[in-house]
């Protein structure tokens, strides 16, 4: 009997300990399922994060770009006004230099037109005593010397733009003709210079003195 009642102890033992280890390898498969159930679920959220992060950075990225388009058109506006500024400055101080330029000309052909306008009476005592002389007197070396002079100061006055009107049979212009007698003459057109007393000159495009001429008509 106590043999009987040992085995039948023992198999009890044994059937607890087999039941035991059940429960144990159903608890351990348990946690393992879980744990690989989890698994899918942590990676989602790792996925999600990742995307989360990369989306964040793209936005900072376009709003880094926007921020630098801005700057850099603020700075291509920036560009064309100084740009233009300088351009007007420039067109400024040329129109300045050429005023500054086309004034002092002026004052100066102001002072040479004075200083030349005393000249010309001696230009015109050379050719009264060079129209004074007889055929004889001219050919003398004296007188020849007297023209040569005259030459020389006609050669002058032409390379600084001093030129005669040379008036007689041109039209009458009071611009430049000073008529000081007048005639009526059938014979001759109208408004026409027939006699010059006093040679007119120019200095380039002005009169430097006007020709004294008789009119006829």
């Amino acid at each position: 009997m106590e043999e009987n009642k040992k085995e039948f102890d023992e198999s009890i033992v044994e059937d607890a300990s087999s039941e035991e280890c059940k429960e144990e390898a159903k608890s351990a498969e348990t946690e393992v399922d879980g744990t690989e159930a989890e698994a899918p679920g942590a990676d989602d959220e790792k996925a999600e994060g990742t995307e989360a992060a990369e989306e964040k950075g793209k936005k900072k990225k376009k709003k880094s770009a926007a921020a630098l388009e801005i700057e850099l058109d603020k700075s291509e506006k920036k560009v064309a006004e100084m740009t233009d500024k300088y351009q007007r400055l420039m067109a400024e101080f040329e129109n300045a230099r050429k005023r500054n330029a086309k004034e002092q000309s002026h004052m100066y052909d102001v002072g040479a037109k004075e200083v030349l306008a005393k000249l010309l009476p001696v230009v015109d005592n050379f050719e009264r005593g060079l129209d004074a002389l007889s055929e004889e007197e001219k050919a003398t070396p004296f007188a020849q010397g007297i023209e040569k002079i005259y030459q020389q100061l006609m050669t002058v006055f032409d390379e600084i733009g001093v030129k005669p009107m040379d008036a007689k049979g041109k039209e009458f212009n009071p611009d430049f003709h000073n008529a000081v007698m007048h005639e009526e003459d059938e014979s001759m057109g109208e408004n026409l210079v027939v006699e010059e007393f006093q040679k007119g000159y120019m200095y380039k495009e002005s009169v430097l003195r006007h020709s004294m001429v008789k009119v006829v008509n």
